[in-house]
């Protein structure tokens, strides 16, 4: 089966596994053996089974002056679309611009997204067979990592509403030991002069190096997607709490997991991971073994095989993955 994706991203062919940048979008690519394409680039006669589009967030009235679809249709037996960031960011768009994505999404073969959540949304959105395509890590690069005496939270982003920040650090507070935080393009001002410390703009590799240093992860993010935070802290080990309704969060880390909004319960929880060891260490080791339950690339690329394949013979089957 021949599988290509299709982003802003300039890459063109394969991604090596030991890719130090090795974001969600990049491990996909990588586990299903996958080309990468630049979206507007010419393929030259190539044909694939499946195609996946990840539509960029920003520059969307440049993407409007190509017809993607009707080009990338000749070139794959079935496109369809990865949900890129939360499943509404794009009703931010200026009206012309949101016709013209509700358009894309609907002349697609089928959506895939992030969270079981998502799949309800696009399926009333558009009427678009969609299926969840997990979060993924591919570890080749990041397996030898040394065990450490961790210390400290890492919060999961930066002070604003997209992340959620500031309800993070509240409630790391709670942990009354050093704060963590990586540096976003979302970064405000003026953020340096909180009592957090902020780690440089790094790449993957680096970040999950960086990360398995500390004992705890809050995310209280209430922009739902990917969710490679949550994802990075139970591969690690490291209990992680946050909110309702992102896959990876209530999957992984089921005791450290709160309703959107309840930070009352998210303080509780953080008192109780420091006081109680054995708590602790049960959250700590069901995270690891979560993981590798749901999102192991093993599990990950027999399931979207058999989902494409169903897809390529039209069959309707929704519960394969």
């Amino acid at each position: 089966m021949k599988i290509a994706f299709f982003s802003e991203n300039g890459l063109i062919g394969k991604v090596p596994r030991t890719f130090e940048n090795m974001r969600t979008e990049f491990a996909w690519m990588t586990a299903l053996d996958a080309e990468h394409h630049p979206l507007g680039s010419t393929l030259n006669g190539a044909k694939y089974d499946i195609g996946i589009i990840i539509i960029p967030k920003k520059n969307i009235d440049k993407l409007m002056i190509q017809d993607h679809i009707g080009y990338l249709k000749l070139h794959c037996k079935k496109l369809g679309v990865m949900q890129e960031g939360p499943n509404w960011f794009w009703q931010d768009y200026p009206l012309d611009q949101q016709i013209w994505y509700y358009n894309t999404l609907a002349e697609c073969d089928f959506i895939l997204t992030h969270n079981y959540s998502d799949e309800l949304y696009y399926e009333g959105l558009v009427k678009v067979m969609s299926y969840k395509m997990p979060s993924l890590m591919i570890e080749d690069s990041i397996r030898d990592i040394p065990a450490v005496e961790r210390k400290g939270v890492m919060i999961g982003g930066n002070m604003c509403s997209w992340y959620g920040g500031f309800d993070s650090m509240v409630v790391a507070m709670e942990f009354n030991d050093f704060i963590f935080a990586p540096s976003m393009g979302r970064k405000i001002e003026n953020e340096d002069q909180l009592d957090i410390n902020y780690l440089p703009y790094m790449n993957w590799v680096e970040w999950i190096k960086s990360l398995n240093n500390v004992k705890y992860g809050v995310h209280l993010m209430r922009t739902h997607a990917a969710g490679t935070f949550a994802l990075n802290c139970a591969y690690l080990g490291i209990p992680c709490i946050g909110y309702r309704g992102l896959d990876t969060q209530e999957l992984c880390h089921k005791h450290t997991t709160v309703e959107l909004g309840d930070l009352s319960n998210a303080r509780q929880l953080a008192k109780r991971l420091k006081s109680d060891n054995e708590f602790y260490e049960k959250c700590s080791f069901e995270s690891k073994e979560n993981y590798k339950k749901y999102f192991a690339e093993k599990t990950f690329v027999e399931k979207m095989k058999k989902l494409f394949s169903v897809i390529i013979n039209e069959s309707i089957i929704k519960d394969v993955i």
